[in-house]
């Protein structure tokens, strides 16, 4: 049977009957698939809010190395300082704690470092998964007016309005597609229009 036949305005029954069955198997469909978007859409959430702990924590860790480090330069500088009016005899013991100070500090420093790369990786992880976020959100959204549209054609029986309910049908079928296939289709411009 074509899909002409099924939304044909004869129809079988005087309420409409093969343009209600193509709008009850439309609305089936994308139930099911707005089923499936929303699986992968909550995971996507749970891992964006991983991503978000992550970050805050590793920026926690960052500043934690940036204190301990300028308490280590610190205490070089003091113990610099300290060294200056002491005896010759003493000298040894500062110099290894300067020493040992400035392994502690140039150690931070390094760990510092590798806070912050793990910090700026956790927001780009976060933001590549919001890329996907916004797609299964847009789906949602296309698909939930594409379903107001198919009731108001149940009830009204306008042949128009079914096919106009194509329109957001099959932009939010191909944007959960793309979140669910990790295509990198993305309206840019309607996204920041929404946020």
């Amino acid at each position: 049977m074509e899909a002409m036949d099924i939304i044909d305005t004869q129809n079988d029954t005087p309420t409409g009957g093969k343009l209600n069955a193509a709008v009850a198997i439309t609305v089936a469909l994308l139930a099911t698939f707005m089923g499936i978007c929303k699986v992968k859409d909550d995971n996507i959430n749970q891992a964006m809010q991983q991503a978000q702990a992550n970050r805050v924590d590793h920026w926690n860790f960052y500043q934690a190395r940036n204190l301990r480090e300028e308490v280590a330069r610190a205490t070089v500088t003091q113990l610099k300082l300290s060294a200056a009016g002491r005896p010759a005899g003493e000298q040894a013991g500062y110099q290894a704690a300067i020493s040992e100070y400035q392994a502690l500090a140039a150690d931070q420093f390094k760990k510092k470092a590798e806070a912050k790369a793990t910090a700026e990786q956790d927001q780009k992880d976060y933001d590549a998964l919001n890329f996907r976020d916004d797609q299964f959100d847009l789906s949602d959204t296309l698909l939930a007016i594409a379903i107001s549209l198919l009731a108001v054609t149940a009830l009204t029986q306008q042949r128009g309005l079914y096919f106009a309910a194509l329109v957001p049908t099959g932009f939010g079928v191909l944007m959960g597609l793309a979140g669910l296939a990790g295509w990198s289709i993305h309206p840019n411009g309607l996204i920041a229009l929404l946020s």
